[in-house]
């Protein structure tokens, strides 16, 4: 199950993947694999994510107990 939290997030500052991995000094591959959640990025990135769009972890990173439950 990918991040779509993340992405919408992204999207609503009108950022590209690019824009986002800049801001927090990755690649863009590395958002791009967050995203599609073949990544698990370190507590310190997530941080860094979520500082760059003005969010916090919660809502970005916390899967909700109904969202578990279907894997």
């Amino acid at each position: 199950m990918g991040n779509q939290q993340l992405k919408l997030a992204r999207i609503a500052h009108d950022m590209t993947q690019a824009d986002l991995a800049k801001a927090v000094g990755v690649t863009r591959q590395t958002i791009s694999m967050i995203e599609a959640g073949a990544h698990n990025p370190t507590l310190r990135l997530c941080i860094d994510i979520c500082k760059a769009l003005d969010t916090d972890l919660n809502t970005l990173f916390w899967e909700d107990d109904k969202n578990s439950k279907e894997n």
